[in-house]
């Protein structure tokens, strides 16, 4: 019958090989032509895609990542997946990612601030480009691991223009909470602090020192805790030996380990002790009391950073630091001072 040979279906898998001796090409025409270069005459071009056609041949994406030098995936190194603020995050940065066909590979360095580098550089060599939430490194360590994975972008430290960097604006967030409590009539107030090398921690000491020389009347009393549910809940014999009638946890993990450590002990919140928080994960709104938080509109700190890291993909990153601004969010955690 004249016209059209119909697709067969192969008893093998069909390879690049077959393609090109069924075209009468070589194999190195064929693979210009299956990955869209432009130089290849049209009616060779026409010729491979009608081999193509008939052999029923799929394209191997692990090959034509190779013939590229992409794979079309970013790496993320995250500090802790067990903090859902990173979750947040990494929710808005997967959706950006996705839409413009990339995956997303994420490594949890489970606070090993010894290996992190060593994860990294791992990650690095199986992607396109890295993404590293709040590395804990030091920042000696960091300005010389960002040329080895370049193209990086980096959450919440401060990079010297080396690479892309977005950051969440934690030492005017924590000023406005403190302002929040100072203003109803709180004089002594706790900081449950977070890791001492973290930057988020010491921009929030930052934030609480301004506060203190606008104050002079506060008392804002450091009392060292952590960043999880478990460290929040075992601060609160160190917090009630301060006789602090407010509490700013390092985040929200923190605060709502509190508040369940206060509920066991019959500390009324906020009657007793007003209890704020930070980053307005999800869990911040159902908990019980409500808790005060500050806003830093984690999903679109995701896309952004998504959108700074294809900059520097592309050469065209102005690596002026990208800085989201927190808004309280006032709930029922907090309240006057009795």
């Amino acid at each position: 019958m004249a016209g059209r040979r119909a697709r067969r279906t192969p008893s093998r898998v069909t390879t690049i090989s077959d393609i090109a001796e069924a075209a009468g090409v070589s194999k190195a025409t064929v693979s210009r032509v299956m990955n869209g270069v432009a130089t290849v005459n049209e009616e060779i071009a026409e010729r491979v895609r009608r081999a193509v056609d008939e052999l029923g041949y799929t394209r191997s994406e692990t090959a034509r990542s190779l013939s590229l030098g992409t794979s079309r995936t970013i790496g993320v190194v995250v500090p802790d997946l067990a903090n859902p603020m990173f979750h947040q995050v990494l929710h808005g940065l997967h959706r950006a990612a996705e839409r413009d066909g990339y995956r997303v590979l994420i490594a949890d360095t489970l606070e090993n601030v010894d290996g992190e580098a060593d994860v990294a550089l791992d990650i690095r060599n199986r992607t396109d480009a890295i993404a590293l939430f709040a590395p804990r490194m030091s920042r000696a360590q960091l300005l010389e691991l960002l040329p080895r994975i370049e193209p990086v972008v980096v959450l919440n430290r401060t990079t010297g223009k080396r690479a892309a960097s977005v950051l969440i604006d934690y030492a005017d967030g924590v000023r406005q909470l403190a302002e929040h409590l100072v203003g109803q009539g709180h004089t002594r107030i706790a900081y449950l602090a977070g890791p001492p090398d973290a930057r988020s921690n010491m921009a929030r000491q930052e934030g609480l020192d301004l506060v203190r020389s606008v104050h002079p009347s506060v008392e804002i009393v450091d009392v060292a805790c952590g960043f999880s549910f478990e460290d929040g809940y075992a601060a609160w014999p160190d917090l009630q030996a301060t006789g602090a009638t407010a509490a700013i946890a390092f985040n929200d993990v923190v605060a709502l380990g509190l508040l369940g450590r206060l509920d066991e002990e019959g500390v009324r919140v906020p009657e007793e002790l007003s209890v704020a928080g930070f980053d307005d994960i999800p869990f911040s709104r159902f908990s019980s009391p409500s808790l005060t938080t500050m806003t830093a509109r984690l999903g679109d700190v995701g896309e952004r950073t998504w959108q700074a890291l294809q900059a520097e993909m592309r050469g065209d990153a102005d690596r002026e630091p990208i800085v989201f601004a927190p808004e309280l969010t006032e709930r029922a955690s907090t309240g006057s001072r009795a």
